[in-house]
């Protein structure tokens, strides 16, 4: 597999401006498991004020919060899609993010790149931020 580099990024003012218009977190891979990376960042996000709205195949409930098998299930505004699947599957949510309408931001992890899906989630007038941290990045911010 090849790497690819963000052609498509939020700098950091931009960063904090969506930290700071951003309540609601939909999740796509949080994982129930409390040693994945997805599980510690969702639990810092919700320690630091966050709705944190989880997407994932099972379980009911993951810290606390009701689980959505897709995006398109969540009945209520997202204000931010954080994505811990792989760089294959960032297009479908990108997709997801689009039909919805309502995002403002689409999130990529840490390592997680893909520049297609980021331009055209940017076309859709959705900010974009690719292979950083939201835990990392707003303990630096905030």
């Amino acid at each position: 597999m090849e790497c690819e580099f963000p052609s498509v990024n939020s700098n950091n003012e931009e960063i904090k401006e969506i930290f700071k218009n951003t309540k609601t977190i939909a999740i796509a891979g949080l994982s129930p498991n409390e040693e994945k990376a997805s599980n510690m960042v969702a639990r810092y996000l919700q320690r630091a004020g966050f709705k944190i709205v989880p997407i994932y195949p099972k379980e009911e409930t993951i810290l606390g919060e009701k689980v959505y098998r897709s995006l398109e299930e969540i009945p209520f505004k997202i204000d931010m899609v954080d994505v811990f699947r792989k760089p294959n599957a960032i297009a479908a949510v990108v997709d997801a993010c689009i039909a919805r309408g309502d995002i403002d931001c689409v999130w990529t992890q840490l390592g997680l790149v893909n520049n297609e899906a980021a331009q055209k989630a940017e076309k859709a007038g959705m900010k974009v931020v690719q292979n950083k941290c939201t835990k990392i990045e707003h303990a630096n911010l905030f």
